[in-house]
């Protein structure tokens, strides 16, 4: 059975609270693993058929060193991710066609401003060589969060259909 495979960009924590429960939605469907960005591996496992891909919206897409160092400034604590972001961790990273990608957001919602990481994220996992499925935007109240109610149980629900949505030998 293939793996799933959930990875993570947070600063604040709002990030790693929503792939948690997209980890905990996939879950009844196969084996999931949830990992920080920092942590992930640098080639995709071979028995991954599934990956999902989240951070937060920076600057109207991915982070990037400098927005990570405005987030740190920001920060009351040390930041969730420290390391690497996901922008870096996609551009190295080889896919295959036969794993279905999907992205994920988190983000501030302010009528009227544009951009999204998820879909950064969508060009960034179709130009790697996967097959690109869907991208989710969950909400946070604020810069640092937290998130916007109801979030957690959405992502889980987003995850479950998406599980079930999945080709056979992807879950």
């Amino acid at each position: 059975m293939a793996r799933t495979l959930v990875v993570f960009e947070s600063m604040f924590g709002n990030t790693r609270e929503i792939a948690a429960a997209i980890a905990d939605g996939m879950a009844a469907s196969g084996p999931v693993t949830l990992v920080e960005v920092g942590a992930a591996p640098e080639r995709l496992p071979d028995d991954v058929g599934l990956l999902l891909v989240g951070g937060p919206t920076h600057a109207f897409g991915m982070s990037r060193q400098s927005t990570r160092d405005s987030a740190r400034q920001q920060a009351d604590g040390p930041l969730v991710s420290q390391g690497r972001g996901v922008r870096e961790w996609l551009a190295g990273l080889q896919g295959r066609p036969e794993v279905v990608a999907h992205a994920f957001d988190t983000r501030v919602r302010v009528r009227g401003l544009p951009g999204s990481a998820a879909r950064c994220m969508r060009r960034a996992l179709r130009h790697a060589g996967f097959t690109v499925g869907e991208a989710e935007t969950f909400w946070v109240t604020g810069t640092p969060g937290p998130l916007a109610a109801g979030e957690t149980g959405r992502a889980t629900a987003w995850a479950e259909g998406l599980a079930a949505r999945a080709p056979r030998g992807a879950r």
